[in-house]
């Protein structure tokens, strides 16, 4: 495992870019959207791991609750790179640990496998698990 990126939940995204670069002199990468997480994205990619930016597309969306929750945005998850998140899954529930979601495949914008972990089986932070190896099945 390696640390991919810690990913922050922002109330504007173009304000949080110009914040990066006017004040931090981070660059940030093209903006993207992942319609199934709900989010418009954008990395700033620091050669070891990155920072992700997120902004909710719809208040519906996980990321949308967080936001209302915490209107001034604030740091969501943090993301480990592994080989292949079912075997990993499969180890963790064997385990105890509870992962997120309906049980389907989900996908990140590069077309990489993801997972997420829940906060209370992970020290209280939400933690997201992403597959480094080979490409998914076209078509995602």
């Amino acid at each position: 495992m390696n640390l991919s990126h810690i990913s922050i939940v922002v109330p504007d995204l173009a304000a949080a870019v110009k914040i990066m670069r006017e004040v931090y002199g981070l660059t940030c990468g093209p903006v993207g959207e992942n319609r199934q997480q709900g989010v418009r994205l954008t990395y700033v990619d620091l050669g070891n791991s990155k920072i992700e930016l997120m902004q909710p597309l719809r208040p519906d969306s996980q990321v949308g609750r967080f936001l209302a929750k915490h209107p001034g945005g604030g740091l969501h998850h943090f993301c480990l790179g592994v080989a292949d998140v079912a075997p990993v899954t499969a180890a963790l529930h064997e385990k105890g640990v509870r992962v997120l979601g309906d049980g389907k495949p989900a996908y990140n914008i590069h077309g990489q496998q993801i997972a997420f972990i829940h906060p209370q089986d992970f020290l209280g932070s939400l933690v997201e698990l992403e597959q480094q190896a080979a490409a998914p099945p076209a078509g995602h």
